[in-house]
């Protein structure tokens, strides 16, 4: 289990690095007016990254399966370095969203995808939901150095480009090095404290292959349930300077992503030790309603408002930060819970593909609403009822039914 430590410290710290995807509030608010992006256009870099992070995880997650985890995150590291470097030689959105979008988005995606497996795997499934959070908790938490850090190489490097250069550098170089810690188990492992099957108990089958685990209507729920709850949080995190700014009359916008960020990392976490003791059901339905409500109470961040301070601003973006990251510690344990271990990185990256539908439709309408009504209000209320709509439709999630779970 001391190895599963190492592999889960090591997966974190990954994860930091590869947090810098939620800094793209700070980086987008950040471009220079003479650039002539317009609130959309600064929306396509960080959507397509999203999408492409979501989509890349499907391969990633059965090459970390079939090959190994390292490798693939090694791959994912050169390939974040190379598309941040990318996308500083241009003030084009077009090479953001080559750079940024496409490259850095696709190493994410790799990196991501090899973090949480291999550490799962050295613990009991009693502690599923504790080990993803805290493996994922790292991407939450990367904004908490990362923001200021970025804001403050945009002043120290005369801009967004010279920022974007070293921050390539630096996670490149620390993607590939923690890469190197990461190792499965060896064959017929039996983590310590797992519990023996109970004499008499039904046999059911444990692992599912990625076309059993389509066959299930388990899985289209939690597709549609994951795309609204991660969906409603990304739209945030990358509009959350310009919402401060321009709705709030808020200056400190990254502070208030920083806020966020420890909600963020925080909330994976606390979600994931919360459903190991009560379930991930009702996990699920009471972060996904809160989140409804934090995204109403939003909207009420008007100039002039008790809540268009800085302190109520931090405060309300840590929640929403907490509610939003409970979903990457959610998701996967159900997941796991499900389908099995067996096939669980390619598993996890067809369910994950529901991050990066939501995070790039939601980002995208949040540009196109402010563009069009200049406030972000529409967004939110649009947000708040598909959190609604989808905690009404966890009710009815259950384990596959048995008819999907017998071997052939």
């Amino acid at each position: 289990m001391s190895r599963g430590w190492v592999v889960t410290l090591a997966g974190t710290g990954i994860n930091l690095a590869l947090g810098i995807l939620y800094t793209w509030s700070v980086i987008s608010k950040a471009i220079p007016a003479d650039w002539n992006w317009t609130e959309q256009q600064k929306s396509w870099p960080y959507a397509i990254a999203c999408l492409v992070f979501s989509i890349m995880m499907v391969p990633a997650g059965r090459l970390q399966d079939k090959i190994s985890p390292r490798w693939v995150a090694t791959f994912g590291g050169l390939l974040v370095g190379l598309g941040m470097m990318l996308a500083s030689r241009s003030n084009s959105y077009f090479n953001y969203m080559l750079g940024f979008g496409l490259l850095a988005g696709a190493g994410i995606g790799f990196g991501y995808a090899s973090a949480t497996p291999p550490a799962v795997k050295w613990f009991p499934a009693a502690r599923t939901g504790m080990i993803a959070g805290i493996v994922v908790s790292g991407f939450g938490l990367a904004s908490v150095y990362a923001a200021p850090l970025t804001n403050w190489l945009v002043k120290q490097e005369g801009g967004v480009p010279g920022a974007m250069f070293l921050l390539g550098i630096a996670f490149l170089v620390v993607v590939v090095v923690l890469a190197q810690l990461l190792r499965t188990p060896p064959k017929g492992y039996v983590p310590p404290g797992t519990v023996p099957a109970s004499p008499g108990a039904v046999a059911k089958k444990e692992d599912f292959s990625p076309a059993e685990m389509l066959g299930t209507s388990q899985f289209y729920l939690l597709w549609f349930m994951y795309a609204c709850g991660a969906g409603a949080g990304l739209m945030i995190i990358a509009k959350l300077a310009a919402i401060a700014d321009k709705q709030a009359g808020v200056a400190l916008g990254f502070v208030l992503v920083a806020s966020l960020a420890v909600g963020n990392g925080a909330g994976r976490i606390i979600a994931g030790m919360v459903s190991d003791k009560l379930g991930r059901k009702p996990t699920i339905i009471g972060c996904l309603l809160l989140q409804a409500v934090l995204m109403v109470v939003l909207t009420l961040a008007t100039q002039g408002s008790p809540l268009s301070t800085v302190p109520a601003l931090a405060v309300l973006s840590a929640l929403m930060g907490a509610n939003y990251g409970a979903n990457l510690a959610l998701y996967p344990s159900v997941t796991k819970d499900f389908y099995g271990l067996k096939n669980f990185g390619v598993n996890y990256g067809l369910v994950f593909t529901a991050w990066g539908i939501g995070g790039f439709a939601l980002s995208l309408v949040a540009g196109k609403l402010y563009d069009t009504y200049q406030n972000f209000s529409y967004s939110c209320y649009l947000a708040a009822g598909l959190l609604v709509l989808a905690a009404a439709a966890a009710l009815w999630l259950r384990p596959p039914a048995a008819q999907h779970i017998q071997e052939s």
